[in-house]
């Protein structure tokens, strides 16, 4: 059966971040956190999945599948380069559902080369959060790769905000996945519950 994401889909670094959101109605997060520790990030995943299960949240565990194997969780998302690395047959049978990043068609045809339940598609727009070796995607390449994979839920992540969710949508995304609109604002709480708002009312 096809998977129905959320059209608001939060990305944190830290379960702290998650027991802070999470309860205000957030129902698909990402958990991106880099350069820790695996004991550390086990713990940080543990603690989330307890966060997420008691609201009712889809908790995606970024890059570390073995830990969310290990941890019992339910989805994982992989960049290209932890792709070509994860053992793929593992992360199924444990049940695990699997989204992707792509940049390009050479990445794209990756991806779907893998049956993912979802495929993410960045930047859209610029962005502060990394530097990126890719131009900005814009919204004609989400109408594109839309075209291109289907069925498959469309991810669109990059330089995303509140005024640009209704035409991330329009052009074909499923689910809007923003970073630092939330994180880096002066009221989280405010501005995750006006994304929600803005989401729930296009879908």
């Amino acid at each position: 059966m096809t998977l129905v994401l959320d059209p608001f889909y939060l990305i944190v670094d830290n379960a702290a971040w998650v027991r802070r959101l999470v309860p205000l109605g957030v129902k698909l997060i990402q958990l991106r956190i880099k350069g820790e520790p695996d004991a550390a990030i086990a713990r940080q995943i543990r603690e989330a999945k307890i966060c997420c299960e008691q609201h009712g949240a889809h908790l995606v565990v970024n890059d570390y599948w073995r830990l969310a194997i290990a941890e019992g969780c339910t989805f994982v998302h992989l960049g290209q380069e932890d792709l070509a690395g994860a053992d793929l047959a593992a992360i199924r049978a444990a049940g695990i559902r699997l989204g992707v990043s792509t940049h390009d068609h050479i990445e794209l045809d990756q991806a779907l080369s893998v049956a993912p339940d979802y495929v993410a598609l960045g930047p859209i727009y610029p962005t502060v959060l990394k530097q990126m070796p890719w131009n900005p995607q814009g919204l004609s390449r989400i109408t594109e790769w839309k075209q291109l994979i289907g069925e498959i839920p469309l991810v669109a992540i990059g330089g995303l905000t509140i005024d640009r969710i209704p035409g991330v949508l329009a052009a074909g995304a499923d689910s809007a996945a923003v970073v630092t609109d939330i994180l880096r604002h002066p009221d989280p709480e405010h501005q995750t519950r006006r994304w929600m708002a803005v989401t729930s009312a296009i879908v």
